[in-house]
């Protein structure tokens, strides 16, 4: 596992679908999937979806990963 060179907290990476290397908070998360979302996650296979990160469990789409870059408190 790597960590952030600015925040120091641990990433990783998924290759997204157009085969570049997508820094990751390791926490999987639910998603609810939203074309019109706020939000994004990186699926294991590396699609990025727009969604929402709350809703009722039992209809989540799925679980992923929220890039990094969303969470990062020194930012881009």
């Amino acid at each position: 596992m790597s960590k952030c060179k600015k925040c120091g907290k641990k990433i990783f990476f998924v290759t997204t679908s157009n085969g570049k290397p997508m820094p990751c908070n390791p926490e999987e998360v639910l998603y609810w999937e939203d074309p019109r979302g706020r939000d994004r996650v990186v699926l294991p296979n590396g699609e990025v979806v727009a969604c929402r990160l709350s809703g009722e469990e039992q209809k989540a789409t799925g679980i992923g990963y929220i890039p990094h870059w969303a969470t990062c408190t020194h930012g881009n």
